[in-house]
């Protein structure tokens, strides 16, 4: 099968495709290398995926229509993966128009590709951030995101309305995923996770937002990737019309193929346990620098990810201990 993945330099893309290459599928894998954080992890991602054999890479920027719709033209892929976006809830408080760049127009352009080149299925990422200031935990799919609290949420949020337009007016499979803070090797240097264990080691102190009391859903990146290469064989169908109600649920339709699932571990860890797990797994205390909450930021988060165990029937495995000792014995080993 002919895939083509989105922000193969990135995190969640670069093990996507790595995964999708040890499945036999050819991948042509599309990032503009920005500089947002650290070049070189990101080059050190891509080496790994162009000394494999089924590996293409496109270096362009998801803004520009025309040579992204070469891209697709040329390559023709059979489904699509777009994972690519400007990232960081924080960031976007400083920098929105790297958002409407990326995450609008960006997002805009492969949805046209995609059905210039009649893809037979759009998987892509969504965030849990489009819960917004929604109150009540877990959150399902079935709730209300009328109410983001970042720019970067509100651009998520967009993408599923873009997506289900075109899947309405175009008939173009999109299944969305509602990724819960993914975490793991190779991960993000702008997430928490990372920069504790940059900063433990170092003998920094680290920002803790809200005086420790967060509470995240964390989700493994294996467990992330399995989620998604099931999801892409999983082509949604519009649902069957349902008795007429002033509630339309968005994770489905009636009268377009779409479907929008989280994608959680289902636990929620507090903060400092996280904290307090770095430290086992360095052997080092952390210096902690208590802070008040951040704008744009939320307390708490929690999947209810029963819709996606039903429809691909797998739920994550890789418990918040093991994930964390598995970074730390990757950072080691990276960074030496």
């Amino acid at each position: 099968m002919r895939i083509l993945i989105t922000g193969t330099a990135g995190f969640i893309g670069f093990h996507t495709a790595q995964a999708m290459l040890a499945a036999g599928h050819e991948i042509v894998g599309v990032d503009v290398i920005n500089d947002y954080y650290d070049v070189s992890l990101k080059d050190s991602r891509l080496a790994i995926l162009n000394a494999q054999d089924g590996f293409t890479e496109a270096r362009l920027d998801l803004a520009n229509a025309q040579v992204l719709g070469d891209v697709f033209a040329d390559f023709a892929p059979d489904r699509v993966i777009h994972l690519a976006a400007q990232a960081g809830v924080r960031y976007s408080l400083e920098n929105p128009q790297a958002y409407l760049n990326s995450n609008l127009q960006g997002f805009l352009n492969v949805l046209e590709g995609c059905r210039h080149t009649s893809v037979e299925h759009l998987v892509y990422a969504s965030s849990s951030s489009v819960y917004g200031a929604n109150p009540v935990l877990p959150f399902r799919e079935s709730d209300g995101v009328a109410h983001p609290v970042s720019f970067y949420a509100a651009t998520k949020r967009a993408n599923e309305a873009m997506a289900h337009a075109y899947a309405h007016t175009y008939g173009l499979p999109c299944t969305g995923l509602r990724f819960f803070t993914v975490y793991g090797p190779w991960g993000r240097p702008d997430m928490a996770y990372f920069k504790f264990t940059r900063a433990i080691l170092a003998g920094d102190a680290i920002d803790v937002y809200n005086q420790g009391q967060m509470r995240r859903d964390f989700t493994y990146i294996d467990d992330v990737v399995e989620g998604i290469c099931r999801v892409l064989k999983t082509i949604p169908k519009p649902q069957e019309k349902s008795e007429p109600s002033r509630h339309m649920d968005p994770g489905h339709s009636a009268v377009a193929p779409i479907a929008i699932y989280n994608i959680g571990g289902g636990n929620q860890e507090e903060l400092m346990t996280l904290i307090h797990m770095l430290e086992e797994a360095l052997g080092t205390k952390a210096k902690l620098n208590m802070m008040p909450m951040q704008t744009g930021d939320v307390v708490a988060t929690l999947s209810d990810s029963t819709a996606l165990w039903k429809a691909i029937g797998y739920k994550p495995q890789t418990g918040l201990a093991a994930g964390t000792k598995n970074f730390v014995d990757w950072y080691r080993d990276y960074y030496g």
